[in-house]
């Protein structure tokens, strides 16, 4: 509150510096209660805000996404080596609840335990996180209705598989004492399918929770 001016003068004419200060102090008070910043905010502007509650909700996807990319189980018989994690549909609710920069960090943090047991493994199971997401939650944030939620999924999917098989071209060979031939030669029978039906099924369960989760988590 700004400092008030005590004067003696008759009353009910108060002085110019009490009426200045007075006036001051309301405007003070005012622009102090609309600052995005104030009380537990870290940044300005509503849609970038690290509020207190916006960085706890990061890390509580952070943990949801580690702890989900340990769940790992065949879904393809022709290729029973090749496992499928749920850690994707987490970094996909968390993009569409806080925007591109959620999921970048959810995709990237929530795979930081695997990177001192399979590097290689790591490195591309985040570019397609990554691929995936990122490009969902951008086009879902210009986009907030479930007709905008189906085509960020499809975005997200088209860029995630690109990813995957990219990756699978140039990494693969490197760790797996495989040729790069070899690999493409897997891409239609074995690597395409596994990722379409990978991708459909984050896809298909993010569109029936992210609303519900986007509700009660929104900052």
């Amino acid at each position: 509150m700004g400092k008030r001016t005590h004067d003696i003068r008759p009353a009910g004419r108060p002085s110019g510096n009490a009426a200045d200060h007075s006036t001051h102090s309301t405007r003070s008070t005012s622009h102090s209660a609309s600052r995005p910043d104030s009380a537990h905010s870290t940044g300005v502007g509503s849609e970038g805000r690290w509020s207190t509650k916006r960085i706890a909700m990061y890390a509580l996807f952070v943990a949801l996404a580690m702890a989900t990319s340990f769940i790992e189980f065949p879904i393809f018989p022709a290729a029973p080596w090749l496992k499928y994690d749920p850690s994707g549909i987490v970094c996909l609710v968390a993009g569409f609840a806080f925007g591109p920069s959620a999921a970048a960090i959810v995709s990237v943090l929530g795979f930081l335990p695997h990177l001192f047991i399979d590097p290689w493994g790591t490195l591309m199971a985040v570019v397609v996180a990554l691929g995936l997401s990122v490009p969902a939650a951008a086009v879902y944030r210009r986009h907030r209705s479930r007709a905008g939620a189906v085509a960020a999924l499809a975005v997200g999917t088209v860029v995630a598989l690109v990813a995957a098989i990219v990756c699978n071209l140039f990494v693969t060979p490197v760790y797996a004492h495989m040729t790069v031939a070899q690999v493409a030669a897997m891409i239609v029978p074995v690597l395409l399918p596994f990722n379409l039906l990978k991708f459909a099924i984050h896809d298909i369960v993010t569109f029936v929770i992210y609303k519900p989760i986007s509700n009660l988590v929104g900052d």
